[in-house]
């Protein structure tokens, strides 16, 4: 760190030696600790070793010029106050001098009160400008800090998220399906097929919620409706096609969740407008939703139900290319079939051994850019 003394060192350059001596004895009688240099070349070895609050220096010297010695200066140290000196009184150097950095310009023959006060004015710009920029670098710094504690706390805000959702889709899975995976498995299978649509990361981040909280509305289903092994009545169909209203409702009052919940109630829409709970159709119905009516069916084909076993990934594929303009987006389904057997099977198989091995709270409502 500088000291005190440091920042107040002066250093005057001039070949003439009568004018170094006076300039000398006058700053340093009034508390100034200078150096003196003979000429350009012999400042810049002093200023090499030490570290000069100001450079008083004549503009006309053999070698290099006061003004060489200014731009030299300022491209070391841009703080280093700087006064010129000249018995030439020549506006353009003067305006030279200025526009390269130098604080003021005094003409041979001099005032000792002039250059006392130029040279005081020059160190208390300089004290400013040091004042100023450590000012702005203690705000950058604590700003920084805050961003810190800030993304701290968003990240113990996100944590929280992850285990609640966690916490309530397990609950959901474990109540209807054997395999108890089913929203998992459907998050990575929607958000592999958006991959193809230029969602953007936030995009897919409330897609992945959607997709992992599509049932929630079920917590307002009879048990014996939802895990009935036979076929469901008429009003048994009734209510059962109200859980994605419940889920919307359930979501939509919930700040971080509520652009998710438009996905869970249009999950059950379809393409040809037959779907519920408003039969909406087309494009009417919001990408997320058709993204994830696809793969919704691939994995309740592939997964054990009350009323039937899980069929085979050939005969859920055949099921999507068939339905492909009736009850799917056939943009969607052409992205979906598109993608090799292989790749549902690994995410289907990576899922179920996560969920196994209960480790996968990093893995359930990710906000990372996995999927950027």
């Amino acid at each position: 760190m500088i000291s005190d003394s440091d920042r107040e060192k002066i250093l005057i350059v001039d070949d003439e030696e009568k004018v170094r001596t006076i300039l000398l004895s006058h700053l340093e009688n009034g508390g100034t600790n200078c150096v003196t240099a003979s000429d350009a070349f012999d400042a810049l070895k002093k200023i090499k070793n030490q570290r000069f609050s100001l450079v008083i220096s004549d503009v006309m010297m053999p070698g290099m010029s006061g003004i060489e010695l200014l731009r030299l200066v300022k491209r070391q140290d841009p703080e280093t106050a700087f006064i010129m000196i000249t018995g030439l009184l020549d506006l353009n150097t003067a305006v030279d001098s200025l526009r390269t950095g130098a604080y003021d310009f005094i003409t041979k023959p001099f005032e000792l009160l002039a250059v006392r006060r130029a040279v005081d004015l020059a160190l208390e710009r300089r004290r400013l400008l040091i004042q100023n920029r450590c000012h702005q670098e203690d705000l950058e710094r604590k700003v920084q800090e805050r961003t810190f504690e800030l993304n701290d706390a968003l990240y113990d805000v996100e944590e929280s998220y992850k285990i609640t959702l966690e916490a309530l889709v397990m609950a959901l899975d474990a109540r209807e399906h054997e395999t108890s995976a089913h929203s998992q498995r459907v998050r990575e299978y929607t958000l592999t097929l958006a991959q193809n649509f230029g969602l953007n990361h936030d995009e897919l981040v409330q897609l992945g919620r959607g997709a992992l909280l599509h049932d929630v509305g079920k917590i307002g289903v009879r048990d014996s409706i939802l895990l009935k092994p036979g076929k469901l009545t008429d009003a048994e169909w009734v209510e059962m096609k109200k859980h994605p209203q419940i889920g919307y409702e359930i979501l939509q009052n919930i700040e971080f969740l509520s652009p998710a919940a438009k996905i869970v109630l249009c999950h059950q829409e379809r393409w040809d407008g037959n779907g519920y709970p408003n039969g909406m159709s087309g494009t009417d119905i919001p990408l997320g939703a058709r993204i994830f009516a696809v793969v919704d069916t691939l994995d309740a084909m592939t997964s054990d139900r009350p009323y039937r076993k899980a069929l085979s990934f050939d005969r859920a594929l055949e099921e999507i290319r068939s339905g492909a303009g009736t009850q799917f987006d056939p943009q969607v389904a052409e992205a979906f079939l598109a993608i090799p057997k292989d790749a549902w099977l690994a995410i289907y198989a990576s899922v179920n051994r996560k969920y196994q091995n209960q480790a996968c709270i990093d893995f359930i409502c990710s906000t990372s850019n996995t999927y950027q």
